[in-house]
């Protein structure tokens, strides 16, 4: 079969693969009808993710159809119409029994390097490298989905294929930094970041009863995106003093809660961007927190920041101080997506949440390395590429 391997750093290549096949009782075995690219695949192509492979496929936000499943898969059968989380999730340990999907301790076979970088390992993902379990990605014509009964979600009639494939990562990574973040009717919400992730991180905030919601970016494509389909506020960071901004949008008091949805490679203007841009290249420090920093800034005494975007070593000039005394809540996760997706799915069928928009560059599979380079680059406005492996 067709696959997008990983080839080195920044470098992409469509290769033939051999197909998957059932090696466990309770595995399926997923045709791909839609994949798409997202912001934590672009730290595996800068080489920010450790233990990659040449020849390792990526992707891990999919949704297609099932065509072979194992003798004791029970919820799903041939034909069936399915989302996959991208977070493989056991449903037996204790993580997993307290709706702590991303924290498995079961899934990922390979947990020696996260032990020794993290202290722990987490569950295993679709496509982001042998640290993670090194399990092949979606970007690819067919895919082995392990546990089939407890990681892929049945897609309701009502909603179609360009919506629902958002419910396999994006969504549910933003509603979990809105509800781990403690968002309540009437708080006031900042999200740092307007791509998928960030534009539903603010969407659920909404729906949760938040009375004002503010997102912050540079590009001004996704700026009028977010105001269009989310219905937000918006900054433009690059022509104003974000946490000045905030304060005077706020009364002086600062955001309730402040969600990061940008990740280790944020961007920033003047001396801060050059200072992290330099250490992280000198490998001095291994991820840029300027979000994070801001967020913890911004934040109203006793708020809280939730931390969306992945971080995968260790920061510079982090404010330790401003945290512990303005007493602020500090959480973050990969997403526990089990815990929400059903419910983000009918939502999406009673028109609560909007997500086909995010879709703004649809491709064969074959393109996906052009796809990557508009993804990545920004160009022509990419949000998000999809991939049609069956195009």
């Amino acid at each position: 079969m067709k696959a997008v391997c990983w080839q080195g750093v920044n470098e992409l290549s469509v290769e033939r693969v051999p197909d998957p096949r059932i090696l466990n009782t309770q595995d399926a075995i997923i045709k791909v009808n839609l994949t798409t690219t997202c912001g934590s695949d672009l730290h595996l192509l800068g080489g920010y993710i450790p233990a990659m492979r040449a020849g390792d496929v990526i992707g891990h936000e999919f949704l297609g159809e099932v065509v072979e499943v194992g003798p004791e898969v029970r919820r799903h059968s041939v034909g069936d119409r399915v989302v996959v989380c991208s977070i493989i999730g056991c449903g037996r340990c204790w993580f997993c029994e307290h709706d702590l999907w991303s924290l498995c301790d079961d899934t990922n076979p390979e947990p020696t390097i996260t032990d020794m970088a993290w202290g722990g390992t987490p569950a295993g993902v679709f496509g982001y490298s042998h640290a993670m379990g090194g399990f092949r990605g979606s970007h690819a014509e067919y895919i082995r989905v392990p546990i089939a009964d407890r990681n892929a979600f049945a897609v309701p009639e009502g909603v179609n294929d360009l919506s629902a494939l958002f419910a396999s990562d994006s969504a549910p990574t933003g509603w979990m930094g809105a509800d781990l973040g403690g968002v309540k009717p009437g708080d006031v919400v900042a999200v740092w970041g307007c791509g998928a992730v960030g534009q539903m991180a603010a969407r659920a905030a909404m729906l949760l009863g938040a009375e004002q919601v503010i997102s912050i970016d540079r590009y001004p494509e996704r700026l009028a995106m977010t105001q269009r389909y989310i219905g937000s506020e918006t900054i433009d960071y690059s022509s104003t003093d974000i946490i000045a901004e905030l304060r005077e949008r706020t009364g002086g008091r600062g955001p309730d809660v402040c969600i990061e949805a940008v990740g280790l490679e944020a961007d920033s203007t003047g001396t801060q961007r050059v200072y992290d841009k330099a250490k992280q290249q000198l490998h001095l420090e291994h991820d840029r927190p300027t979000a994070v920093r801001e967020a913890i800034y911004a934040c109203r005494k006793g708020g809280s920041v939730f931390v969306l975007g992945v971080f995968a070593g260790l920061v510079d000039r982090f404010p330790l101080g401003a945290l512990m005394n303005k007493g602020l809540t500090l959480r973050g996760a990969q997403q526990h997506g089990h815990r929400y997706i059903p419910m983000l799915l009918d939502r999406m069928a009673k028109g609560e949440l909007t997500t086909s928009h995010l879709a703004t560059h649809k491709m064969s599979l074959d393109d996906a390395p052009k796809g990557y380079d508009y993804f990545k680059n920004k160009k022509d406005g990419c949000v998000r590429a999809v991939f049609r492996p069956w195009a």
